[in-house]
C-alpha cells in the first residue's frame, strides 16, 4: 500500500517520441526580446496537473501536433545568435516537442493524500532530457503518466525564454481546447503573436531610470562576504506550503495601520516578504529587496497585442532596510509594493529593456525574495477533454523563489509555496501564522504542510 510522500517509480512505455506540427510550418529564426533571454529566465517552467480520468494517448499526441501548428516555435530549438553569442533566438525548424508516456502504480487519491507538495521524487513525473546545456533541451517537454485508478498526471516543461506565465497558460488552454474536440478544426483564440519586436531596444539605448531589480556583474573580492542568496542555495531546502483563504487575507489587511486600500497580492506579498526577512535574522542595516512579477502588456504605449505569449512581465522592486520592514506593521511593506508597481510606466519599461543590452547586468538576487504569481492566470481552469478539470495544479519542484498558487475550488484563496533551509523553516511558518493562526485555523481550515526537499 502506498503511504509515503515519496512516489514509486515510473515505468516508461518505450522511448519518448518527437511531436511535430501536423502540417509544415514556417522555417525561420525567431528573435527573442531582452526580457525573454535574460539569464534569470534560462530554465523551464514545470507544471504538474492531476486528473481523475485519463485522455487517450493518441488524442493527446494528435491535439498537440495540431496546436503546434499555431505555436510552432515551441517545436523548434533554442540557439545563440550568429551576430551576438550573448543573444538567444529560436530556430523554428519544426523538429518537435518531446512526449513521454509512463505508468505509476498509485491512485489520484493517494497522490493528493500523501504528496500535497513537491518533493524530489516528483521529478520522475517529467522526462529528463539528457543535454549538454540548457540550449540543448527542447522548448517543450511533456510526460503523460497513467495511474492505477484510471487517472493521469500531465507534466509539461516549457522554456521560460519563449513564454511567461500568461503565455504558458494561453498555450495550455489552446491545447486543452483542441483536445476536447480533436476531430473538429476549432479556431484558437486568441491567435498567438510570435514577433517580439514590440520590445526591441532603442538605438542607442536610453537608460533614463534607476533599475534596482538589476546589478552589474562584478567579480567578488576575496574580502567580501558571501551573500544571503549564496547562504540559502548552499543548504538543503525544505518546502513549505501555506494556504490563505479570503478571511485570512482580510485579517491581514486589518493589520495594516493606518488602513490602506490594497489588493490581495500587495497584502500577501508584503506579509510573506516581512516573514521571510524576520525568519532569517538578518542585520538590521541590510537593504533587502522584494522582486515580483508584473504584467506590462497593457502598460506599454501602444499596448502589446492580444495573444502575445512571450515574456511580457518585468520585476517590480520594493526595497528597504531590515529594521524598517520588521519594526513596522504591514502598512510599510504594502506602500513599498504599491510604489514599485506604480513606477512601471512605458518609459520605465523601455529604459529597463535598454539596460538589458548591457550583458554584464543581472537580476539582483543577493538579498532578495522573488515572488512569481501563478494565481489569476487561469492555469487551474484547464479542461482536457474527457479528463475534465484537474484535481490538483502546481509546480513540479520548489526552490527559493516563492510562488503564489491558485487553489482549485476557491478562486479567491492563494497558496504560498517556497523553500528555505531547515534551520529557519519553523520560524518562517510561525511569522506567517502569527497570533491569529490558532483562532482562524479552527474555523476556516487553514492548511499547512512541510516536507524535506
Amino acid at each position: 500500500m502506498f503511504n509515503s510522500p515519496e512516489l514509486p517509480d515510473c515505468f516508461y512505455h518505450g522511448q519518448p517520441v518527437l511531436i511535430s506540427p501536423s502540417i509544415p510550418t514556417r522555417s525561420h529564426s525567431l528573435y527573442l526580446s531582452n526580457l525573454d533571454d535574460q539569464k534569470f529566465l534560462r530554465f523551464s517552467i514545470k507544471y504538474l496537473y492531476l486528473f481523475k480520468k485519463s485522455v487517450s494517448l493518441d488524442i493527446l499526441k494528435y491535439s498537440l501536433s495540431k496546436v503546434l501548428v499555431d505555436y510552432y516555435p515551441l517545436a523548434g530549438r533554442l540557439r545563440t545568435s550568429k551576430e551576438d553569442d550573448q543573444k538567444l533566438e529560436v530556430d523554428c525548424n519544426g523538429e518537435g516537442a518531446v512526449f513521454a508516456e509512463a505508468f505509476m502504480d498509485i491512485t489520484a487519491e493517494q497522490f493528493l493524500e500523501h504528496s500535497r507538495k513537491p518533493n524530489r521524487s516528483w521529478r520522475k513525473l517529467l522526462y529528463r532530457v539528457e543535454a549538454q546545456s540548457f540550449l540543448d533541451i527542447p522548448p517543450l517537454v511533456v510526460q503523460l503518466t497513467n495511474l492505477r485508478c484510471g487517472g493521469m498526471i500531465l507534466c509539461t516543461g516549457i522554456n521560460h525564454c519563449l513564454c511567461d506565465g500568461i503565455g504558458t497558460s494561453q498555450f495550455l488552454q489552446a491545447w486543452a481546447h483542441i483536445t476536447t474536440k480533436p476531430n473538429l478544426d476549432l479556431p484558437i483564440l486568441p491567435l498567438p503573436v510570435h514577433t517580439r519586436y514590440v520590445l526591441k531596444p532603442r538605438n542607442p539605448p536610453q537608460v533614463t531610470f534607476p533599475h534596482p531589480s538589476y546589478v552589474r556583474n562584478a567579480p567578488r573580492k576575496d574580502s567580501e562576504p558571501l551573500g544571503l542568496n549564496h547562504f540559502l542555495q548552499s543548504q538543503p531546502l525544505v518546502p513549505t506550503s501555506l494556504t490563505f483563504t479570503t478571511s485570512h487575507i482580510l485579517h491581514l489587511k486589518r493589520q495594516c495601520v493606518p488602513s490602506l486600500k490594497c489588493t490581495t497580492f500587495e497584502t500577501l506579498a508584503s506579509h510573506t516578504w516581512r516573514s521571510w526577512v524576520r525568519s532569517l535574522d538578518l542585520p538590521s542595516a541590510l537593504n533587502v529587496k522584494l522582486l515580483f512579477s508584473v504584467n506590462v502588456r497593457k502598460k506599454l504605449i501602444p499596448e502589446m497585442p492580444q495573444g502575445y505569449y512571450g515574456n511580457g512581465f518585468v520585476l517590480g522592486c520594493a526595497q528597504t532596510f531590515v529594521k524598517d520592514l520588521v519594526s513596522n506593521n504591514l502598512h510599510h511593506g504594502i506602500k513599498l509594493v504599491q510604489q514599485a508597481k506604480s513606477s512601471l510606466s512605458d518609459d520605465y519599461v523601455r529604459s529597463m529593456i535598454d539596460l538589458l543590452e548591457d550583458k554584464t547586468v543581472k537580476t539582483d538576487l543577493s538579498a532578495s525574495l522573488v515572488i512569481s504569481q501563478w494565481s489569476k492566470l487561469g492555469l487551474e481552469d484547464l479542461e482536457f477533454g474527457e479528463a475534465g478539470k484537474p484535481l490538483h495544479m502546481g509546480p513540479l519542484t520548489s526552490d527559493i523563489y516563492c510562488l503564489f498558487l491558485p487553489v482549485i475550488g476557491d478562486a479567491e484563496a492563494v497558496t504560498v509555496l517556497l523553500s528555505l533551509p531547515e534551520s529557519v523553516i519553523g520560524k518562517f511558518e510561525y511569522y506567517m501564522k502569527e497570533d491569529y493562526w490558532e483562532k482562524e485555523a479552527k474555523g476556516n481550515g487553514f492548511h499547512q504542510e512541510n516536507g524535506l526537499m
